[in-house]
C-alpha cells in the first residue's frame, strides 16, 4: 500500500506535474491513434480511394484542428466559459435537432446523428457531452445551497439524451447519462438519490435494448459470440475483435501487419481500433495504452481535486469521467465484456467530431491549471532554468 502511495505522490510531486502529465499522455495518445488509425484503416482506404493514406490524413487534418482549438480553450478567460455554460444546454438541443432535419440530417450504421453539408459531416451528440457538463456545472454551482437541485437539473439532461436516443445513439446517451451522475457525485447528492437514477437509467437503457430487435440480437450475442447462432449475426465483429486479440499474444504480430482489417473486422479503425492494437503491438500494447489512460484520468481528478472554485472542479470531474467512462465502455465491446455500443476509444479511434471535441475538454483542463498561480510559477521556473 505504502509503495502505491508513494508511487503517486511521486507522479504529482510538485503542482504542475499534472499538467505535463496531461500534456504528455493527450500528446502520445493521439500520436499514437494516427499511427494506428493508418494501420487499421489502409485496406479500407484503398477499396475505397485508392489511397491507403486517406483516412490517416483525415484523421491529421483533425488533430490539426483540434490542437488549435484545445489552445483556444486553454486560453479562454475564465469569465467567458461561464456564458457558454448558460448556452450550452440551447446549443445541444438546437445542434442535436439537425439530424432529423431532412437534407442535413445523415445516418451512419443505422444511427441517424450526423449532421452533414456536401463532403463535411459533423456529429453533434459527441460535442453535447463537453456542453452538457459545462450546464451541469454551473446548476450545481448555482444551487449548492439548494436542498434538491435535481428537479431542475432532470428535464434538460432528460431532453438532451432524449434527442441523442432519438438519432438511436443509445451507447453516447448512456455516457451522457454517466457523466450526468458523477458530476451530481462529487457535487454531494444523497447516494440514495444517486441509486434511484442509477436504476431509472439501467431499467430504460434495457427497454430499448429490448424493443430494438438489433440492440437485442447484440445484447443476446455478446456472452458467446462465437456460438452458430451468432457468429455469423450479431456475435461476427466481437468474434472477429477476440480473435485478432488472442493471435497478438504477448507481443503482437508486428504494426501493419493484422489479419482481421483486411474485411472481417468491421469498423477497424473507429470503434474496434483497441483489437488491432492487440494484434500488432501485443498485450504489452494494449496494457500500455491502458497505462496511459489511467495516468491521464488520474491526473485530470488530482486537478480537480486541488481546484478551488466549485464550476471548476464540476467540469473537471465530468471530464475525467467521460473519458473514462468511454474507454471502459468501448474496451468492453472489443473484449466482448459488454455488448457493441458503438463509442470511439478517445484520442485514438478515427472521427472528427470525438476527437476535437475531447480536445475542447482537455484544452479547458490545461486552461484550469494555466489559472493556478503556483502552477505558472512552476512552469516559469523550468523555461529559465
Amino acid at each position: 500500500m505504502s509503495n502505491r502511495s508513494g508511487t503517486t505522490k511521486s507522479l504529482f510531486s510538485t503542482p504542475a506535474s499534472a499538467y505535463y502529465l496531461i500534456l504528455g499522455t493527450v500528446s502520445i495518445l493521439s500520436v499514437f491513434g494516427v499511427v494506428m488509425v493508418l494501420s487499421a484503416s489502409s485496406v479500407r482506404a484503398m477499396n475505397e480511394s485508392g489511397n491507403s493514406f486517406a483516412i490517416a490524413i483525415r484523421q491529421v487534418v483533425y488533430l490539426g484542428i483540434s490542437i488549435f482549438l484545445a489552445w483556444l480553450a486553454m486560453n479562454l478567460k475564465e469569465r467567458l466559459w461561464v456564458p457558454q455554460a448558460r448556452l450550452a444546454l440551447i446549443a445541444s438541443i438546437f445542434f442535436l435537432l439537425l439530424p432529423q432535419v431532412p437534407g442535413i440530417g445523415r445516418s451512419v450504421g443505422g444511427n441517424t446523428n450526423w449532421i452533414g453539408f456536401g463532403g463535411f459531416s459533423l456529429q453533434p451528440s459527441e460535442f453535447a457531452k463537453f456542453a452538457m457538463i459545462l450546464w451541469c456545472a454551473l446548476m450545481m454551482r448555482n444551487l449548492q445551497e439548494s436542498v434538491n437541485p435535481l428537479p431542475k437539473l432532470l428535464p434538460g439532461m432528460a431532453i438532451v439524451m432524449a434527442l441523442i436516443l432519438v438519432g438511436k445513439d443509445l451507447g453516447t446517451a448512456l455516457v451522457v447519462g454517466g457523466i450526468f451522475l458523477s458530476v451530481l457525485f462529487v457535487a454531494g447528492i444523497s447516494i440514495k438519490r444517486i441509486l434511484l437514477l442509477s436504476s431509472v437509467l439501467i431499467i430504460g437503457a434495457i427497454i430499448l435494448i429490448a424493443s430494438n430487435q438489433t440492440r437485442l440480437n447484440r445484447f443476446a450475442a455478446f456472452s458467446n459470440p462465437f456460438s452458430e447462432e451468432n457468429y455469423k449475426s450479431a456475435g461476427w465483429q466481437q468474434a472477429h475483435s477476440i480473435m485478432g486479440l488472442a493471435s497478438g499474444g504477448a507481443f503482437g504480430t508486428g504494426l501493419g501487419s493484422g489479419k482481421q482489417k483486411w474485411g472481417s473486422l468491421p469498423e477497424a479503425h473507429t470503434d474496434f481500433i483497441f483489437s488491432v492494437i492487440g494484434e500488432e503491438l501485443g498485450l504489452l500494447g494494449t496494457l500500455a495504452v491502458l497505462s496511459l489512460y489511467a495516468l491521464l484520468i488520474l491526473a485530470i481528478f488530482r486537478v480537480a481535486i486541488r481546484a478551488n472554485k466549485p464550476f471548476d472542479k464540476y467540469v473537471l470531474v465530468g471530464i475525467g469521467s467521460w473519458i473514462a467512462i468511454q474507454v471502459v465502455m468501448n474496451i468492453g465491446s472489443v473484449i466482448s465484456l459488454m455488448p457493441v455500443v458503438g463509442v470511439t476509444l478517445p484520442l485514438i479511434s478515427y472521427g472528427g467530431s470525438s476527437l476535437i471535441s475531447t480536445f475542447l475538454a482537455i484544452g479547458y483542463v490545461l486552461g484550469v491549471m494555466k489559472r493556478d498561480p503556483a502552477i505558472i510559477e512552476e512552469i516559469r521556473n523550468r523555461k529559465v532554468k
